[in-house]
Order: C-alpha cells, then sequence, then structure tokens
C-alpha cells in the first residue's frame, strides 16, 4: 500500500519563480521523484542555465521564461504549457515578490507589485491552466495545485513589509476558496507556508544564518529538502486527501514560538 506513495513517476509539473530559491528547490524535488518539470522566471538566461543544471541523470527539466506579473503573462504561459502538453499535473504558484518601506513612505508601485504577484498571479494563472488541470485530473488520481504563502501570511514580523504580509495572508484564503471550487474537477488546491530558507528574497537567513537559527525553535534555517518534502507530499498520492490547508514549513517559528521574532 505504501509503494511509490511519494513517486512523481510520470507526472508533468510546472513550478513558477523555479529558476532559484524555493522554487528551485521544489523543482530539484520533483525532478528527483520522477516528474517532467517545467520552470519559468522573468529572467530567460537564468531560467534556462537553471533548467540546463538540473536536468542531469535523464531527468527532464524545461526552461519556459515567462513573466506572469500579468494576466496576458499569466495566459501566455498556460497556452505554452498547454501547447506543449496538453495537460498538467502540478502547479506550483511559487513566483513572488516583497517590499519593505516605512509605513509614511510606503509607495503604491510597492503595493501594487507585490499584490500582483504574490496574490493576483496565482489565480489567474490557475484559471488560464484549469483545463490543462482537468485534462489530467481523475478521482484515483487528482491534479494539485500548491500555493508558496509565508509564515508572514500567518503571524507578523517586524519588518514593516505592509504588502507582502497582506499578500500571503490573502493567498492562504484564497487557496481555501479556490479549493472549494476546484476540488470538485478533482484538483486539489493546498499551500506551503515557508519559514526562514537561503533566498534572494529571505536575505537574513541566506546571510546570517546562525543569527536567524537562534531564533527558530528547531534552531536552524530550512533546508533544501524541507521544502522539496513538503511539496512532494502534497503533490504525490501522499496527500491526496489534504484540501485547502496550508502547512507551515518554518522550525516552528508561527506555531511553537515562546518569542516571535522576524524570520
Amino acid at each position: 500500500m505504501l509503494k511509490n506513495l511519494f513517486s512523481l513517476e510520470g507526472r508533468i509539473a510546472l513550478v513558477t519563480g523555479g529558476s532559484r530559491g524555493i522554487g528551485k528547490m521544489i523543482a530539484a524535488g520533483f525532478l528527483e521523484s520522477g516528474a517532467r518539470v517545467y520552470i519559468s522566471s522573468r529572467k530567460a538566461d537564468v531560467c534556462d542555465a537553471t533548467a540546463a543544471a538540473l536536468a542531469t541523470d535523464g531527468r527532464e527539466c524545461i526552461s519556459v521564461p515567462k513573466d506572469i506579473s500579468t494576466v496576458d503573462g499569466c495566459r501566455a504561459l498556460a497556452e505554452e504549457i498547454s501547447r506543449r502538453e496538453g495537460k498538467l499535473d502540478i502547479l506550483v504558484n511559487n513566483a513572488g515578490a516583497a517590499w519593505a518601506a516605512p509605513f509614511d513612505e510606503f509607495p503604491e508601485h510597492g503595493w501594487d507589485k507585490v499584490m500582483n504577484l504574490n496574490v493576483k498571479s496565482p489565480f489567474f494563472l490557475t484559471q488560464a491552466l484549469h483545463s490543462a488541470l482537468k485534462a489530467a485530473a481523475s478521482h484515483d488520481r487528482p491534479a494539485k495545485v500548491i500555493n508558496i504563502a509565508s509564515i508572514d501570511g500567518i503571524r507578523l514580523n517586524l519588518l514593516e513589509t505592509y504588502s507582502y504580509h497582506a499578500s500571503k495572508a490573502a493567498l492562504i484564503y484564497l487557496t481555501q476558496r479556490m479549493a472549494a471550487r476546484l476540488v470538485a474537477d478533482r484538483i486539489l488546491v493546498n499551500a506551503i507556508a515557508p519559514g526562514p530558507f537561503a533566498s534572494d528574497m529571505n536575505r537574513a537567513a541566506r546571510d546570517h544564518a546562525n543569527e536567524v537559527a537562534a531564533r527558530t525553535p528547531l534552531r536552524r534555517i530550512g533546508r533544501d529538502e524541507d521544502m522539496a518534502g513538503a511539496a512532494i507530499y502534497l503533490a504525490s498520492r501522499a496527500g491526496d486527501y489534504v484540501v485547502g490547508e496550508t502547512i507551515a514549513v518554518d522550525g516552528g517559528i508561527a506555531y511553537a514560538n515562546l518569542t516571535p521574532g522576524p524570520s
């Protein structure tokens, strides 16, 4: 019964923001579990280089660079995937942005950039790929959508990232609403809320890992396999009865921390 429970053999996945950071961690995990993985990001050269680096040992990692900060960009990416495959088993909405500025100086363009990419794009990309996801889904093997939220959507940190906090909280609730609609199509929507993982977006974890680890109940920052493992769980048969959930992968910061602090 447990054989191949976490296998993604024969599955087709798309990871947005897959050229670096958390997206790259997830893409690498999916490839190792047997999926054919498309990665997308705004910068074509970076996306191409990451896909080439991940496509080892016969694994298929394909670069499809697109700017999905607009609805037109989301539709263009969906059309490219549908043209190449006709169906999609797994969508990871990972592409995101952050912005920090003092309250009295916080700019409208910083608000709009973050809200558009972190909330609007996951919705409209999933909408654009609805037919491809339905084509892959069945009663015994549902399709999967995984939204990458943040523990900053669950609890506050000390940084003045107003639109980021708002966007990630919104994405968690959007995940639930999308899950309620798409479960009828055998498309399961869930989310992951990462804590401190070393990346360009989380430079504190990248550049000051020991200090960040000291504020984490588990006393370390996240490893690549921590993120890959959570995503593989949701994407594989192991997660086939999980719907509308947000899993915090954060070493205990959100739910087991007696001294809250910035991630």
